[in-house]
């Protein structure tokens, strides 16, 4: 099946490229070239921005009812849930998810973002009517914000796509959508959804570009809004932009979080949350609880179940359902990956993993692998990994545990687990993160979710990400 693009989405065409430059996708699980698609460059960014801002200021999608957006975009999600078994294999070709994983997160949960945020739609423009203590009333009114950049990530790159697609066109908002260069098929799927459902032309732009182009658009005149997910440090890059230029910035960053083990804690119930909470995606989530915090009395306890669950799970082909963990998306993210474990090696003990594993000599993989005997202090505790390792960190008494918890330049995920969920969510509270899980971990749909600190600014999820994509009124009757 030959799968190599030649155009950009741009304006619900297939626009060819300004220039001969190319991405080579590569399959994660065999380290074999597959596809080829274009590069975009400074005049490919421009006919996008140029496209989504004609759509914004004269297409009447702004201006539009609600209602009728959310028909729109109801159409949209049925065109990607029909897609759902194509996006899940492109995703784990390209970035090595474990299909069953891509499946359901990529595949499934994708359209249902859609879904929820066309179901709010229709509430938008209700009538906010607040007292005024010196007038008659004032009127809270919001309005979109204008044309938006989104960037996109490679490791979850249909779904964090559709965390800022969905609430921003919700809002009456266009977009051009810049996806990672290691994962970029599945925005041709996207793209087609979106023509197959008749989303109208420029509301919905699609360029694939590296890094310099990424910042140009950021930097565009022609762009109201930047939603960002990625690294912190290119975060801080694009803050710094949007600062100087006074323009609206989501950005969802990285993180390290921390997974506390309560003394009464099931280690059973821990170990069946760990594939989610703090190994998901080959640990390549930025939520992921990789620094476990055990109680020293029961410590040697979590260790050896630690390291006899990671020696238990599957390593295999991204495509193969019965794979728990597959490679890391390239082979530069590989390096990364066994340099922080090279660290580990000489910080704390290895009791799993560590290496390659022998049965296969293809593909990005790397073996599950835990640390013990780790100080917080400890680069491998400090610095996020992105990958399936995982530092397990001693404490005395929960104070202790909360202040080492919160020790970290990063505020995104983390989990508390206890036989008590009440007091675990006691707990939870102490813990300075954006969010928290309790005897497990995944976001909800309905709840905003985003970090604090080194981890970002703003918010996706919930009713709250489509105020990220509005403009904000305030109209005083006086009489």
């Amino acid at each position: 099946m030959d799968m190599n693009r030649d155009a950009f989405f741009i304006g619900n065409e297939w626009v060819a490229p300004q220039s001969d430059r190319r991405f080579t996708l590569v399959n994660a699980s065999t380290g074999e070239d597959f596809a080829v698609v274009p590069e975009a460059v400074e005049a490919d960014v421009d006919a996008a921005v140029a496209a989504a801002r004609a759509a914004f200021d004269g297409s009447g999608w702004r201006d539009a009812s609600p209602t009728w957006r959310a028909e729109v975009m109801e159409r949209f999600m049925g065109a990607v849930a029909a897609r759902g078994e194509q996006i899940a294999q492109a995703v784990s070709m390209q970035n090595g998810m474990p299909i069953a994983l891509s499946s359901l997160l990529e595949g499934q949960f994708g359209a249902g973002v859609i879904q929820y945020y066309a179901q709010l739609a229709r509430g938008i423009g209700a009538p906010d009517v607040r007292p005024s203590q010196m007038g008659k009333e004032t009127l809270v009114e919001g309005s979109p914000l204008g044309v938006v950049a989104a960037i996109v990530p490679w490791n979850f790159p249909v779904t964090l796509a559709l965390n800022k697609i969905a609430p921003a066109m919700a809002a009456g908002c266009t977009l051009v959508i810049k996806p990672s260069p290691g994962t970029i098929l599945d925005s041709y799927l996207l793209a087609e959804a979106a023509l197959e459902a008749g989303v109208p032309a420029g509301v919905l732009n699609w360029v694939a570009a590296d890094r310099d182009v990424g910042a140009y658009l950021v930097s565009h005149p022609g762009i109201d809004k930047v939603a960002f997910t990625g690294s912190t440090g290119a975060g801080r890059a694009i803050a710094r932009t949007c600062g100087e230029l006074l323009r609206p910035v989501t950005l969802e960053l990285g993180g390290k979080s921390a997974a506390i083990l309560l003394e009464d804690a099931d280690i059973g119930t821990f170990l069946q949350g760990v594939p989610m909470a703090s190994m998901l995606n080959n640990g390549q989530a930025c939520y992921n609880g990789t620094r476990v915090l055990a109680p020293r009395k029961r410590y040697d306890e979590v260790v050896g179940a630690l390291a006899q669950f990671a020696n238990s799970l599957t390593v295999g082909d991204a495509l193969d359902p019965a794979t728990h963990i597959g490679p890391m998306a390239s082979s530069a993210h590989r390096d990364k990956v066994e340099s922080y474990i090279a660290i580990g090696k000489e910080e704390a003990r290895l009791v799993a993993g560590g290496g390659r594993p022998q049965s296969t000599n293809r593909g990005w993989f790397v073996e599950p692998t835990i640390f013990a005997d780790v100080d917080n202090s400890d680069r491998i505790a400090q610095e996020e990994i992105f990958g399936p390792v995982l530092a397990v960190i001693p404490y005395d008494g929960e104070d202790e545990a909360v202040r080492i918890a919160n020790d970290s330049q990063f505020g995104l995920g983390g989990s508390v687990w206890s036989a008590d969920s009440a007091h675990a969510t006691d707990v939870a509270r102490r813990v300075a993160s954006g969010t928290v899980g309790v005897n497990g971990y995944m976001p909800s749909l309905g709840a905003p979710f985003g970090g604090i600190k080194a981890s970002g600014l703003g918010r996706e999820f919930g009713p709250e990400a489509i105020g990220a994509y509005q403009n904000t009124k305030s109209i005083y009757v006086m009489g």
